[in-house]
């Protein structure tokens, strides 16, 4: 009976926690978080534009993959186009990635990277909101606050650099379908990583 009932707690806590994940096609959950100049930035800060946010941690050889340029160039394209590209770094004190603002700024420097900015969640509370698993690991939210697209970066779960080509690029899709005005046609894809360093 004891059993039977505890049985019955778990299963209401995993539906809980089931539930707290953002849903597309839902609205995308409101946050503030601190960047890497130490301000404030709130999802709303955004309003009107199409943002995308990126987890990352530049000790994983996921990300190291797709730092040598794929990241870069999607920034670029996505930011000259109108977009917000926010990099969350949700790396905990003492795990891999975590770094203070300056060496995010560096990181960003060195890598010829293009985020609008580069938000600081060391106690996870961001990453945890979203339900970031992985890094990389994608959310695109539409000007109207909409979550559209959750999900892996490409198709190709490795981190072979020269997997690339041949992957097909989920995200640089749903952002070209969304600014086209049209439908995301794989809304939610699988991501993969190395898992985010809460």
């Amino acid at each position: 009976m004891r059993l039977a009932a505890l049985l019955s707690a778990a299963a209401l806590l995993l539906s809980g926690a089931a539930d707290a994940a953002p849903k597309v096609g839902s609205p995308a959950p409101a946050f503030s978080a601190t960047d890497s100049a130490g301000q404030a930035v709130t999802l709303s800060d955004y309003r009107g534009q199409f943002v995308v946010l990126e987890w990352t941690n530049d000790g994983c050889p996921f990300v190291q993959k797709h730092y040598q340029g794929n990241m870069q160039a999607l920034q670029k394209d996505a930011t000259a186009q109108g977009a917000a590209w926010l990099s969350v770094i949700s790396s905990a004190p003492g795990k891999q990635g975590h770094v203070s603002g300056a060496e995010a700024d560096a990181l960003t420097r060195q890598r010829g990277a293009a985020p609008s900015k580069v938000l600081l969640d060391p106690a996870g509370t961001l990453g945890r909101l979203y339900d970031a698993k992985t890094t990389p690991h994608l959310f695109i939210v539409d000007p109207q606050g909409t979550l559209i697209y959750a999900g892996g970066i490409d198709s190709i779960a490795s981190a072979d650099v020269d997997d690339i080509a041949r992957a097909k690029p989920y995200v640089k899709i749903a952002l070209a379908e969304a600014m086209g005005g049209k439908p995301v046609s794989e809304p939610v894809t699988k991501p993969y990583g190395c898992s985010v360093k809460y």
